[in-house]
């Protein structure tokens, strides 16, 4: 990384200055040296950070603004619907489509930071991934997983979800879940550990998926994971449902959310006959 080699050529151009200058001992000199350099990396990083930060930030508005528009839209077709309902699905979604394409676009911006902050390539990465996943561009997702960052439980589902849709073992399956919620904070792995469930259920290992969810409740603090533990607990795997997770469970497209769009009914003048 062009920070680190920078910051190390100060560090000795320093530290060969205070020796062969005369200003200090040869201790001190090495030691003047380290805290230069760490000196220059620290405050390189934390312009490139502020940079970064400030290219993020307009991609999440990006993002901010078009769901509210996309929002605005929904609440109305549902208030006051009009046309055919499956049309106005599709326009919502070409919508939708064109907001994830643009910021999709805007990363390319992060790209000229990629040799001064650690890691930014595989950040971006991730970033793409899960805009393809959104787009249902499963072809790239694939392309992007192996050099994504698997550090937030969206993410960790993608790539979960992918390796369900194709057919990887379930052993392979069940490592990488494993792996992945060991990371996760108290509180964190709702989506995951439902999803494993979901897989398990998929598969006729119902038994299975019910000690998913007990560790599910031992780790997590939520009121949709106890409903499901309730059922699996009670053999009945069929009222097993994610749907309670929203949006969240609805973006790795393993079910479509049902849409309820109220129909007006005419309204007709004068008495009925």
């Amino acid at each position: 990384m062009y920070t680190i080699l920078i910051s190390l050529l100060v560090g000795i151009l320093v530290g060969l200055g205070c020796g062969y200058g005369d200003v200090a001992s040869p201790f001190f000199s090495v030691l003047w040296g380290v805290v230069a350099a760490l000196l220059a990396y620290g405050l390189a990083m934390l312009h490139f950070r502020r940079v970064l930060n400030g290219r993020m930030t307009q991609i999440q508005q990006i993002m901010v603004d078009g769901q509210k528009q996309i929002q605005a839209r929904v609440n109305v077709l549902q208030t006051r619907p009009t046309g055919n309902p499956n049309q106005m699905i599709r326009e919502l979604e070409k919508m939708q489509g064109r907001l994830i394409r643009q910021s999709l676009d805007e990363t390319a911006g992060l790209e000229s930071l990629i040799g001064w902050v650690p890691l930014l390539s595989r950040q971006i990465a991730t970033m793409r991934m899960q805009f393809h996943y959104q787009l249902k561009e499963f072809d790239k997702v694939d392309e992007l997983l192996p050099r994504c960052l698997m550090l937030d439980p969206l993410s960790m589902a993608m790539k979960l979800a992918r390796m369900y849709r194709r057919k990887e073992p379930l052993e392979e399956q069940r490592k990488f879940f494993d792996r992945s919620v060991a990371r996760l904070k108290y509180n964190q792995g709702a989506l995951m550990y439902s999803l494993m469930a979901w897989i398990l259920l998929q598969e006729k290992q119902d038994d299975e998926a019910h000690k998913v969810m007990l560790a599910a409740a031992k780790n997590t603090e939520n009121d949709l994971i106890k409903r499901n533990l309730d059922r699996l607990a009670n053999n009945r795997p069929r009222e097993f449902s994610n749907a309670g997770l929203g949006d969240e469970w609805y973006a790795l497209h393993l079910e479509q959310p049902k849409v309820n769009i109220k129909r007006q009914h005419a309204r007709h003048a004068g008495r009925p006959f």
